[in-house]
């Protein structure tokens, strides 16, 4: 088997200019800083991206230049005969001229060893500069493979280019490098193991650690959600209340203070699930139907993620007598009354002062001495619901996020109308949610001793959530 100089498998991408062979490339090896541009031509040097995997170099790619001259070129190779140095052969004789510039460029990491991977646009069909490009690729002697990129498939052309590819390469696949996922780059890989006996075992590894991988992404995305959960449960804010404050303002102020803190839980938490999945340079916008597209305290959001009414009944009464107005609040249709639930008035000692008396402020100066403004921890369950949703929607967004995407439209499809909840808590079982209830009772303050085995069951739930999204069971 032939090998890259740091002794690890290594693969070409080759094919006619703006044909997405960069795109394939930026996908394969999860890196979004390669220039993917709609101008043929943009790719003029050959440059390898290599995959690391616990910074140990397992894979690498290489993104070429496109083949600007191929029936020349293969005119050139024919007249060679079968010359077993054709590659080294052609590119020391034309390596200082201009017209091959770009074939010898190509061909440089191909005549080292590497693997080809050949790169045709699926929407249109085979022209006689592909049909002389497989053929140079054949002569070559290589181990290949033919990928159709189906970006854009206004016209279908996948089936003739079948037709064709069954006479020059050793392996053929459809692969769209705009939704490509994780999972499909693992397929990719398997393909690639056929195309040459060799290269078996060297790649029997690199799968191995691409899984491997996987799970480690898992856990820590798993261990981020759990973290931000508890953290945005047992948050509050405060603010020490003078002779001359007004306990209304100071509400409204801690109630706006509350959102920005939670909010930036949140987007600490979707920063680092974001970074596990290598989305670094571009700043992924979210599909136009998205519903993390509602701010988290929109109504919108309440309306469509979380329990049913009845499910949240249900988990009332697991909770106890806590519920009350947060339940009224819940089902309510929300206007937005979810503060309403959030916190109270908490004073320094042991005194507590309601909206109801706060509300019967006269014009005389309200005696609160020392006593403290709190808005938080939020005592509504439905918010852990919540909040669970977006984080499990937002993993689904970057777990399946192609990196050789660069375009700033949605995939996504409308969501339906009405007010049916469209989260995946509402689809948990009664057990599930009997976790949840413990970790939110647990974190929440709900408990004077918090539970031992609470949090970590319910990670063990988070993790098993994240499982079946990556397996598309949700």
């Amino acid at each position: 088997m032939r090998t890259s100089p740091l002794n690890i498998p290594e693969f070409a991408v080759l094919g006619h200019p703006n044909e997405g062979k960069s795109s394939v490339v930026s996908t394969l090896a999860e890196d979004d800083q390669i220039r993917v541009s709609p101008v043929p031509g943009e790719t003029t040097v050959s440059r390898t991206y290599t995959v690391e995997i616990d910074k140990k170099k397992i894979i690498r790619f290489v993104d070429t230049p496109g083949f600007q001259a191929p029936r020349q070129t293969l005119a050139w190779f024919r007249a060679q005969g079968d010359s077993e140095k054709i590659l080294e052969h052609f590119i020391a004789t034309f390596h200082d001229d201009p017209f091959f510039a770009d074939e010898c460029e190509l061909m440089a990491p191909v005549a080292r060893g590497a693997g080809i991977i050949y790169v045709v646009n699926g929407a249109r069909p085979v022209r006689d500069d592909d049909i002389a490009e497989m053929e140079i690729l054949r002569l070559t002697g290589r181990p290949r493979m033919a990928i159709i990129n189906s970006k854009q498939m206004d016209k279908d052309y996948t089936r003739e280019w079948k037709l064709e590819f069954r006479k020059y390469f050793n392996s053929i696949r459809v692969f769209n490098s705009n939704t490509a996922d994780f999972k499909e780059r693992i397929r990719m890989l398997e393909s690639l193991k056929s195309i040459d006996q060799e290269w078996e075992d060297s790649l029997s590894k690199v799968i191995l650690a691409f899984k491997g991988e996987w799970k480690k992404r898992n856990r820590l995305a798993c261990a981020y959600i759990t973290l931000a959960l508890e953290k945005s449960l047992g948050f509050s804010v405060s603010e020490r209340l003078s002779l001359t404050s007004d306990p209304v303002r100071a509400r409204e102020r801690l109630n706006l203070s509350f959102q920005k803190g939670v909010r930036g839980i949140e987007q600490e938490m979707f920063t680092q699930i974001k970074s596990l999945f290598k989305h670094n340079l571009y700043d992924y916008p979210l599909p136009d139907y998205s519903l993390l597209q509602h701010d988290l305290f929109a109504k919108q959001t309440w309306e469509l993620l979380g329990l049913t009414q009845k499910q949240l009944a249900a988990a009332g009464a697991v909770l106890g007598g806590t519920m009350g107005l947060v339940m009224d609040t819940a089902a309510g249709g929300l206007t937005f009354g979810v503060f309403t639930a959030i916190g109270g008035l908490l004073g320094a000692g042991s005194a507590i002062w309601s909206g109801k008396k706060i509300a019967q402020k006269t014009g005389q100066t309200l005696q609160l001495g020392g006593d403290r403004l709190q808005v938080g921890p939020n005592e509504n369950l439905q918010f852990l619901y919540v909040l669970m949703d977006r984080a499990l929607i937002y993993y689904a967004h970057m777990m399946n996020r192609a990196h050789g995407r660069r375009d700033l439209t949605s995939l996504g499809s409308d969501p339906k109308a009405g007010n049916s909840k469209m989260g995946i808590s509402a689809a948990l079982s009664p057990g599930q949610r009997n976790i949840c209830t413990r970790f939110f009772k647990s974190v929440s303050g709900k408990r004077i001793i918090k539970g031992k085995k609470a949090i970590p069951e319910f990670a063990v739930l988070v993790e098993s959530l994240l499982e079946k999204i990556a397996n598309q069971e949700i």
